[in-house]
């Protein structure tokens, strides 16, 4: 199994998941924050195109997360995964009944050559869920949008292989910021968005040996920079801040794969 993003912040989040087991493959796109245009342009830098997706995967329906999600699956007959809450805040529109498929928290889906076990999570969305990823093998954690680490979330993430991880803000750099006070707000709490410490303080709970890659991501543009992310989780993992990938808003991330 291997991943990688797209593109991840504010501007728009995609992440490209593959498996593969002898002749199949399977490529899971989770979230399409960009338009269909520029999201064929990063999926085939990436090595992809829209029609060798297996499947989308949208996490909820912000966006900077559905994206071209809609126009995409119909397009090139690609089947959607989300929530009914996601669904019911995008207005049920109208869409191929049978490329629509609904998520639940907990609920395995069997994906080709994935598996997938969707997370609920506390963000302000209506039934935000993030996933679990596994190829019988190896277990990937995709996190991006997480208002704080529940305990269901963490008992979920424990063991994993590889994961990224939102590193959304640095405290000092939001609260001294020209955003109005009740974005703040909103960012701060318990339904916004990781703070680089609490992302630090999550990766620690779920700490093991078996951990091979933590990618940053999620990062805002004007309250976080890429150097105090990597520091935050170079400070569990140990190493160096240079040692940690972190995923751009333009370039996404190379490709990481999970042995």
């Amino acid at each position: 199994m291997r991943f990688c993003s797209l593109g991840s912040g504010s501007g728009g989040n995609a992440t490209l998941v593959e498996a593969s087991q002898g002749i199949t493959s399977t490529q899971l796109l989770v979230d399409c924050g960009f338009s269909l245009r520029e999201l064929t342009r990063r999926l085939q830098r990436a090595g992809s195109a829209p029609e060798a997706l297996t499947a989308v995967f949208i996490t909820h329906e912000h966006g900077d997360h559905i994206g071209c999600a809609l126009r995409l699956c119909q397009q090139y007959r690609v089947p959607l995964w989300t929530s009914r809450g996601t669904w019911r805040a995008v207005g049920n529109p109208d869409f191929e009944p049978s490329l629509l498929h609904f998520a639940r928290d907990g609920e395995l889906i069997e994906l080709g050559d994935l598996q997938l076990q969707p997370l609920a999570v506390p963000h302000d969305a209506n039934e935000p869920l993030h996933l679990r990823c596994n190829d019988g093998a190896k277990h990937l954690g995709l996190l991006t949008d997480l208002g704080c680490p529940s305990s269901s979330v963490l008992a979920a993430l424990q063991g994993l292989d590889a994961m990224l991880l939102e590193c959304n803000h640095d405290e000092d750099l939001l609260k001294n910021s020209s955003y109005p006070a009740n974005l703040k707000r909103r960012i701060l709490g318990s339904h916004g968005h990781l703070s680089n410490a609490q992302s630090a303080t999550l990766l620690q709970q779920c700490l093991h040996t078996g951990l091979q890659t933590v990618l940053a991501a999620h990062l805002s543009e004007r309250n976080n920079r890429p150097e105090l992310a990597a520091a935050a989780l170079a400070s569990v993992l140990g190493g160096t801040a240079d040692e940690i990938p972190v995923a751009d808003q333009k370039l996404g991330s190379d490709w990481f794969t999970i042995d």
